[in-house]
């Protein structure tokens, strides 16, 4: 037993000795070699090297010449990387080192897009993904990103392209109500389904799935038969979309067919149709 013991300590020491070698084996470069290697490799689109050479120009060279735009450089090696946390946390870690800095504005405005992606994933290029089904997870988070971005910086010139994407994220936002709201008429919950409809309606109004959500109010109105809520809904979808699919020939609002399952001697029913009055 003692000759066991022995022998895997003199192996750890080995083990140890042999790491602390290969630590003295590596070259530390000049601080300017790796910042042109980095740069060299992302002009090549070899974002990985990129990462190493910035990693390892970091490590040595902390407070050098080249740390601040280093420390910007691994932001988008990241990104490009698809590695979109770290590309986050080195946002992160740039605004908390450099508050002050010029570049401030477009390391917040990168930790907002992988933000934006972070969602999707490696997925979304390749499959077909109904963006609107999905958990909104960080795209709020990219909102808040975003909006941070122009409250400090409005006039910076990512902020043209950051308001574009807060728009895009309210609008996949509403989509998301609606792909609830029908999952609930589907489940024959139609008090939830008009909820999550009118909630677009008041939190959404510039979206384009307002359409659908007053489509949706009109017959979750109808289907409870509450007349005066279905006959607002409609009369809102006429002044804003007045040339909306359910418009019929006639100018009529044209309900939708719910399934009703032992409610009645029919499977559908169907309300017909209802004018503005």
């Amino acid at each position: 037993m003692r000759s066991v013991v022995r022998l895997l300590l003199l192996s750890t020491i080995i083990a140890l000795a042999a790491g602390c070698a290969s630590n003295k084996d590596v070259e530390v470069l000049p601080e300017q070699t790796y910042y042109e290697n980095a740069r060299k490799a992302m002009n090549a689109g070899n974002f990985n090297e990129a990462e190493q050479s910035l990693d390892a120009l970091e490590t040595y060279y902390p407070f050098g010449r080249y740390a601040e735009q280093a420390q910007v450089d691994l932001i988008y090696a990241r990104y490009q990387n698809l590695d979109l946390e770290g590309a986050r946390a080195a946002a992160d870690r740039f605004m908390r080192l450099n508050p002050q800095s010029e570049l401030l504005d477009y390391a917040m405005y990168m930790r907002g897009l992988a933000s934006y992606n972070l969602d999707l994933g490696l997925a979304a290029r390749y499959f077909p993904i109904d963006v609107a089904a999905r958990n909104p997870g960080e795209q709020l988070q990219a909102f808040r990103d975003f909006s941070q971005l122009l409250s400090r910086f409005p006039d910076s010139q990512y902020a043209p392209d950051a308001r574009q994407r807060m728009i895009s994220i309210r609008n996949r936002m509403a989509e998301l109500e609606i792909h609830a709201a029908r999952y609930y008429i589907k489940r024959e919950a139609y008090v939830a389904a008009n909820n999550r409809a009118r909630y677009v309606v008041e939190n959404y109004p510039s979206s384009p799935a307002v359409e659908d959500a007053l489509i949706i109010l009109a017959d979750t109105f109808l289907f409870m038969d509450l007349r005066k809520g279905a006959s607002d809904a409609i009369a809102t979808l006429r002044k804003n979309f007045p040339n909306s699919e359910a418009f019929g020939p006639n100018g009529k609002f044209q309900a939708n067919q719910f399934e009703r399952q032992n409610r009645s001697l029919l499977n559908v029913v169907t309300f017909g149709l209802l004018g503005d009055e």
